[in-house]
């Protein structure tokens, strides 16, 4: 079934709010509905299987990985009505005009990616793709430390919170990181 629009989708939040798991639940709704699906993730991300977008609680969805955004229309094939983009902060600036390109051919396209980085600032492409989208939705998680709503992800290197000019792309789990309220947040500076 073909889309009359496109449109842009984010699903946003800190790590562990369940943004694959929303991702993966469109995902399915779109191939009952009989939609060509389409979806995409960095080739660094291989934390669980390398051709496949995997949440932390297990669901999976066959995916594509790529090293640079201009591949998604590269790879295209005929017919897709839904693309998809997992951990999409990891990708290049150019993955808000390829979104927005894919959307203006009439294809919805869905995003997820961390809105902040470990030091809660905004991270990678994903603020220009929340202002271009039609949706936003932005889940949150649990704090580790209060078990009150988390928005931020605290990265932990030693058991300790990570100090603010530590790198900011370290691909891991839950051995690396976890959710925390603002409250609870730490980003010791020097």
């Amino acid at each position: 079934m073909k889309h009359t629009k496109g449109s842009i989708e984010v699903i946003t939040g800190s790590m562990f709010c369940g943004k694959t798991d929303e991702l993966i639940r469109r995902l399915r709704r779109a191939t009952i509905a009989r939609q060509k699906v389409q979806v995409f993730k960095p080739a660094i991300d291989i934390r669980y299987a390398v051709e496949k977008v995997t949440s932390h609680a297990g669901a999976d969805f066959d995916a594509i990985p790529i090293e640079h955004s201009r591949e998604i229309l590269e790879r295209l094939e005929e017919d897709v009505t839904v693309v998809a983009i997992d951990e999409a902060q990891f990708f290049d600036e150019n993955v808000v005009s390829v979104s927005c390109e894919l959307a203006e051919r009439g294809i919805r396209v869905i995003v997820a990616g961390l809105d902040t980085d470990f030091r809660a600032e905004p991270f990678g492409p994903m603020p220009a793709l929340m202002a271009k989208a039609e949706k936003v939705r932005k889940l949150r998680a649990i704090c580790m430390v209060c078990g009150e709503a988390a928005s931020r992800t605290q990265r932990l290197v030693n058991g300790k919170p990570a100090r603010y000019d530590d790198p900011i792309v370290i691909v891991g789990a839950n051995e690396l990181y976890e959710a925390r309220c603002r409250k609870h947040h730490e980003v010791p500076r020097d």
